[in-house]
């Protein structure tokens, strides 16, 4: 690791090809590498398939890799329910309970895959190779698949016209995903001996302060306050709030690695590594949170 800790920085959202990222994991180490990272996060989409390639692949390198993954989520408002996704850091990745219930998810994915395929195929889009439904393998299949089929395809220019034309809510080939309430989400990373983030909060517009309030209740520990779409207002806004709730501060640039003409986002925000620094601090709680979840289970008191 970097010996001058006060000039390093760390990314801590990074998507490889076990989900919708491009690179594969021992692909998004080497970059951080050349980007002179000090540490990164594989904070794959409902998936920890990438972990171990990316660990193994740091041991000889100069490089820290954190355990992580980012689950998808609904909240309830007075709006109705809307999307949030929770980032878990210092997972305990093999852990047959997390492993289990992302099965669950993996299977609901396909699913819903299929069915995004047939409402294309209804609406005049017939994508003559879908391939990457049925090779999935262990990866999370989601909708930027998709837009990436139909640029490939020329239905679409980018994967924004993807979206706006065919994927988002409300267009015509837009199916829900299998989705667990923020409060399920926040226990699966606590019981998993993690530590639960709020994801891109201003991106998804969570500025809810009485919803922050409801998300620290059930364990919610930090926000990403640093990300590619937050302005430096934006970062001072939920520094601001993370210091009034004493929650944690992460940050990271949500990289799913280069496309067409387009470069990694890797390392384009700047997170120092005392932020990391205080994660570790609070990776303890996290686990004196789990073993004593353990210890309660199997009826002790």
């Amino acid at each position: 690791m970097n010996s001058d800790i006060n000039n390093s920085y760390i990314d801590m959202h990074i998507h490889t090809s076990c989900s919708d990222g491009v690179f594969s994991p021992k692909e998004a180490v080497e970059y951080a590498l050349n980007m002179k990272l000090a540490a990164i996060s594989i904070t794959d989409h409902d998936s920890v398939d990438g972990i171990d390639e990316a660990l193994n692949c740091s041991l000889q390198s100069d490089i820290e890799v954190i355990p992580g993954i980012e689950l998808s989520s609904e909240v309830e408002s007075e709006s109705g329910k809307s999307e949030i996704h929770i980032l878990g850091y210092y997972i305990d990745y093999k852990s047959e309970y997390l492993k289990e219930s992302l099965d669950i998810f993996k299977r609901a994915r396909y699913d819903r895959a299929v069915k995004i395929f047939e409402r294309l195929k209804k609406n005049g889009v017939e994508l003559k190779n879908a391939d990457f439904i049925n090779n999935a393998g262990n990866k999370a299949i989601g909708r930027l698949h998709f837009a990436k089929a139909l640029i490939e395809e020329k239905f679409v220019s980018s994967v924004q016209e993807a979206f706006q034309k065919y994927l988002s809510k409300d267009k015509p080939a837009y199916v829900p995903k299998y989705s667990i309430s923020v409060k399920e989400a926040i226990k699966l990373v606590l019981d998993s001996g993690g530590i639960p983030v709020m994801a891109h909060p201003y991106y998804a517009h969570y500025t809810d302060i009485n919803l922050f309030k409801s998300l620290i209740d059930c364990g919610l520990m930090g926000i990403e306050a640093w990300h590619i779409k937050h302005s430096e207002s934006v970062v001072k806004r939920f520094t601001d709030i993370a210091k009034k709730f004493n929650l944690l501060v992460t940050g990271g640039s949500d990289c799913h690695g280069p496309y067409k003409k387009e470069s990694p986002l890797m390392g384009k925000v700047k997170v120092p590594y005392s932020v990391l620094i205080s994660l570790k601090k609070n990776k303890k709680v996290s686990l004196q949170r789990l073993i004593y979840g353990i210890y309660k289970q199997n009826g002790f008191s």
